[in-house]
């Protein structure tokens, strides 16, 4: 009975998480949509506002039209006029107080993580933590900059230490090149082998030889 359940729990669980996950990114996108036709309502006149209305009633459609929304300001963003107009905009918004705040910092998080030209998650690597002799996967994310990088002599990364099951919170560190052991596997593998708790390890690992401490330019 034990084996025949447990067998049953590994033919669903992933099903499951993964019908859970992309339900929440298609709500999230329903309720986006949803947010700007009540917003819309708002300053069109009153006979307008019954079709609005029924089109909240569509299924799928909240989700379709966001998808084309961010794929027209995705094209409006990447020539020069929409380069500029995004300009004055960032602009505008920098001048407000508390708003400049976070949609600075937001802004910064994000060109980093998924510009085609930042370091982020560019690469895996084993470092010891939370002490000496106990290793993990951490992903490099650039060197250390600002205020920071004056205080350290030498040659240091900057790391993102996740935590497992869930990667999405962790660990900042700042430690020496000389310290850091990069890995063969790719991002995704690493992502994999954290969250599974290292159930799931990469087809490579069993053949890839630790490299020794790095002096790899991948890590620049």
């Amino acid at each position: 009975m034990k084996k025949y359940l447990i067998a049953g729990l590994l033919v669903w669980l992933p099903l499951t998480i993964t019908v859970w996950v992309l339900t929440s990114v298609l709500g999230v996108l329903d309720g986006l949509f949803a947010w700007m036709l009540s917003a819309s309502q708002a300053v069109l006149p009153e006979a307008a506002r019954p079709p609005l209305e029924m089109l909240k009633q569509i299924p799928g459609l909240g989700v379709l039209v966001m998808l084309v929304l961010l794929l027209l300001t995705g094209v409006f963003a990447a020539n020069i006029v929409g380069q500029w107009w995004l300009g004055q905009g960032s602009r505008m918004l920098h001048r407000i107080p508390i708003v400049k705040s976070i949609y600075s910092s937001v802004k910064q998080v994000s060109d980093t993580l998924f510009s085609s030209s930042g370091n982020a998650f560019r690469e895996a690597v084993l470092v010891q933590y939370p002490r000496q002799g106990s290793w993990t996967i951490a992903f490099v994310t650039g060197k250390p900059g600002g205020e920071a990088a004056t205080h350290l002599h030498g040659d240091y990364l900057s790391l993102y230490v996740p935590t497992t099951p869930n990667p999405t919170s962790g660990f900042f560190l700042m430690v020496p090149r000389a310290d850091v052991i990069a890995l063969a596997m790719s991002v995704d593998e690493a992502l994999k082998y954290v969250i599974s708790m290292g159930v799931v390890a990469p087809p490579s690992a069993a053949d890839a030889a630790p490299r020794g401490p790095t002096s790899n330019s991948n890590l620049e």
